[in-house]
């Protein structure tokens, strides 16, 4: 009998078949055949990329990634995201000429996925000059990280981070000792607060911040208390065309994604607690809801839980619905949400994630002690069992689930973006004068052109005003079409 090793290369992965008799043959009792999957480059994968010397395809340095060699599948995931994010390629080409972002240096820390390299680059294409890291350990798309690379973008972010090499990869995207960002684009904050507190000076020279996430924006609102902000910032999160689309049907559409690609679980019938019933609470119940799913709610603020409950949800405590519930989904950008009390009455194979920006919702702290094994099954699942053998699924380590564990629709994104690249284009050109220090929401008018430029997609047809009608209402026929108080939904609390 005579034997070979069969290597077969799957992208990342490298496939050994033993191989016997010139046929694969199942044996099971001598195990003759089995399968291997190792890493294709696995002792050097093993070396942490600051480790690396890294280089394009031009002899461009100035980056640190996981693999270079993957730019041209993350080229290929970059053009798909463009076909679906229409209104960034339009704003591309009615700008390009004008240069609207030349001389701009922006500092980005947000999910580098296929659809944020669109804007990316796009902001390049604008005059702008980009550095670029993660928000998120596990959300970054290394195939995208290398194209941004070969590209020549300074991008210093890989999928699996440790939390030291977060802070690292922000320092190196800062670095302030070789140039000067005048410009933030933040999802979370945590940027913006590295630059305040690790480079007060030129935290000071700013032109301004763009800031995308719930707790971003709180992060703001505090330094804005302190009397510490003193640069104008613009709260992306709560423009309308944030609000009302990234965070509802993003996680409408992406909330199920995660589940199902994480742990197989069938979603009718199972007893499902969300936490919050905001935009991403609303979406992600009306999906669970969908697919059959008996969804409570918990909610603080009783304007949404009055929303809740005439949408069909028992709004309750998690304490009283804790014990019987299959799935707990936090929502709210809070901390400490899920607790080890609650963790302590739940049922084995209750499984547990967030959909919230902030990795503090969930009391993981709590769960790090030795009468509990935490056993990982799967990449991003974590089984944490209790003496008496109950298990407790707890995904992405209670960090974002649809961006950790799956992927987000890249239509819903080029909403966001162009909100994004607009609130730069504001702030980087508004005249001396224009906005304080303070925190603003962008202009109804922008937030409507943003929409507009989202229509022709689907064939969308915009009723004109007659002259007459717009006197009546008082309003341009042109738009805005709301009053700057006029709320599409739940308005930031601070507002």
């Amino acid at each position: 009998m005579t034997y070979c090793l069969l290597s077969i290369k799957l992208l990342e992965w490298t496939v050994f078949v033993l191989i016997c008799d010139g046929s694969v043959r199942r044996s099971q009792t001598l195990g003759l055949v089995f399968f291997m999957a190792v890493s294709n480059a696995s002792s050097e994968d093993e070396l942490s990329p600051q480790n690396k010397e890294q280089k394009n395809s031009k002899g461009f340095s100035d980056f640190c990634i996981k693999n270079i060699k993957q730019a041209d599948f993350g080229r290929k995931e970059i053009e798909i995201a463009q076909q679906e994010m229409p209104a960034l390629m339009i704003l591309r080409k009615r700008t390009a000429g004008e240069k609207p972002l030349a001389g701009a240096n922006v500092v980005g820390c947000t999910h580098i996925t296929a659809q944020t390299a669109v804007l990316i680059e796009t902001l390049s294409a604008l005059g702008a000059q980009c550095r670029w890291s993660a928000c998120n350990i596990f959300s970054t798309q290394n195939a995208v990280a290398a194209a941004l690379a070969e590209g020549g973008i300074s991008v210093f972010a890989w999928k699996g981070e440790s939390e030291d090499d977060f802070w690292w990869c922000i320092d190196q995207c800062v670095a302030a000792d070789r140039w000067q960002p005048n410009l933030i684009l933040d999802d979370g904050g945590d940027m913006t607060h590295w630059i305040y507190k690790k480079h007060p000076a030129l935290f000071k020279k700013l032109k301004g911040i763009v800031e995308e996430s719930v707790t971003g924006v709180y992060r703001l609102y505090q330094l804005s208390k302190k009397g510490k902000l003193c640069i104008p910032t613009m709260n992306v999160n709560d423009s309308v065309t944030k609000q009302k689309f990234d965070n509802l049907y993003c996680c409408k559409e992406s909330i199920v994604d995660g589940l199902k690609r994480t742990t197989d679980v069938m979603i009718g019938g199972k007893q499902v607690v969300v936490c919050g019933y905001g935009e991403v609470g609303k979406g992600s119940c009306a999906s669970l809801k969908a697919l059959g799913a008996i969804v409570y709610v918990t909610e603080v603020d009783p304007i949404c839980a009055l929303q809740a409950c005439m949408d069909g949800f028992r709004v309750i405590t998690l304490t009283e619905i804790i014990r019987q519930v299959d799935m707990v989904i936090t929502c709210t950008g809070n901390k400490n949400i899920v607790g080890r009390e609650h963790f302590d009455k739940m049922k084995s194979g209750c499984i547990v994630c967030n959909m919230g920006h902030s990795n503090t919702e969930i009391d993981l702290t709590s769960l790090q002690t030795t009468e509990l094994k935490w056993q990982r099954v799967r990449p991003h699942v974590d089984h944490i069992i209790w003496p008496d053998g109950k298990r407790v699924i707890l995904l992405a380590e209670g960090r974002l689930l649809n961006l950790s564990c799956s992927t987000v629709p890249s239509f819903v994104l080029s909403i966001t973006a162009t909100t994004q690249a607009l609130a730069l284009i504001e702030l980087y050109n508004a005249p001396d004068g224009r906005y304080n220090q303070d925190i603003y929401l962008l202009p109804k008018k922008m937030d409507e052109y943003v929409a507009s430029l989202h229509l022709p997609t689907f064939d969308a047809h915009l009723t004109e005003l007659t002259d007459d009608q717009a006197k009546y209402l008082g309003i341009s026929k042109y738009g805005p079409f709301k009053p700057n108080y006029y709320r599409y939904g739940k308005a930031f609390p601070h507002i």
